[in-house]
């Protein structure tokens, strides 16, 4: 029963999670044991957050993931993980979650309910709901980034958040290609909201979202604003980390059929790992270099 309600978490997709280093790593204040405890227990808890929401999510689509070629395999929808079982586990989660991020700090507590509020509309009625369904999903991530800032009483720049809800989109409105492509005519009968897109139209969303993408992070990075706090203009040269992210992803989505699962290419494929883990060396590297 425990392997069940871990697998119903999705650890895998608990890397989104890492949205929540944002605000510390920005802030310049990585190096400090305590905020960075700080972060480290907001991670958790929105681990936990996540994975409850994640458990709902799937006790309310469990009759449409039986149609799918993946999620028909999750404890839920095949039947292995019941509902009261998957109930109890949310309900603990949710408590485990929401109670530490109040001691922890009230701002946080706030960001945390308001994701969780978020979610819980989202699995009952915006994610029927074309366009808002993949700006449901962009919030979630700019909640993260906002907590993993409040929890460290980091200043929280526009910027940032114009760049994290951005790239969200981008992730989310190929996901919802991948599945449109991979489905094909039962594409709306598993997801209804999928009758209202088309490829042509996701393609046309992505390529402005991408483009918006790296534009937002460039001039984010010579910004008067952004070279006044880090007394540095050499983030512009993390630029070429985030074009070749997004032209590595498109790659994939196009060439190799994948987008479906984000967080599962992230960890899959080497070329973009090594592109991530270059861009937060690099990043590192100009905003600590003192």
């Amino acid at each position: 029963m425990l392997v069940l309600v871990w697998m119903s978490l999705r650890p895998k997709q608990w890397t989104k999670n890492l949205f929540v280093f944002a605000g510390i790593l920005f802030s310049q204040n990585l190096l400090d044991p305590l905020l960075l405890l700080k972060a480290v227990a907001a991670f958790i808890i929105f681990c936990a957050l996540s994975g409850a929401m994640y458990i709902i999510n799937d006790l309310t689509d469990r009759e449409q993931d039986r149609d799918h070629p993946v999620k028909s395999r999750r404890p839920i929808a095949s039947g292995k993980l019941n509902r009261r079982a998957a109930v109890l586990a949310a309900t603990i989660l949710l408590a485990l979650s929401l109670a530490p991020s109040y001691c922890l700090a009230p701002s946080l507590f706030l960001a945390a309910l308001a994701y969780f509020l978020l979610q819980l509309t989202y699995s009952f009625a915006l994610k029927h709901i074309v366009i808002l369904d993949v700006f449901a999903i962009a919030c979630g991530f700019v909640l993260r980034v906002v907590a993993g800032a409040v929890v460290v009483a980091a200043e929280i720049s526009p910027w940032i958040l114009i760049c994290t809800i951005l790239l969200a989109l981008f992730l989310a409105l190929n996901k919802r290609r991948h599945e449109l492509v991979a489905l094909g005519e039962k594409a709306e009968t598993y997801r209804q909201v999928l009758a209202d897109y088309s490829p042509y139209f996701l393609d046309q969303m992505i390529a402005a979202v991408s483009a918006s993408t790296v534009v937002a992070y460039a001039l984010y990075t010579v910004s008067a604003e952004t070279v006044t706090k880090f007394g540095t203009k050499n983030l512009v040269f993390t630029i070429p980390f985030v074009l070749y992210g997004i032209f590595r992803y498109q790659y994939l989505v196009h060439q190799r059929g994948e987008g479906g699962s984000p967080e599962s290419m992230l960890v899959s494929d080497l070329p973009l790992l090594v592109d991530v883990f270059l861009w937060v060396l690099a990043v590192g590297m100009i905003l600590y270099k003192g």
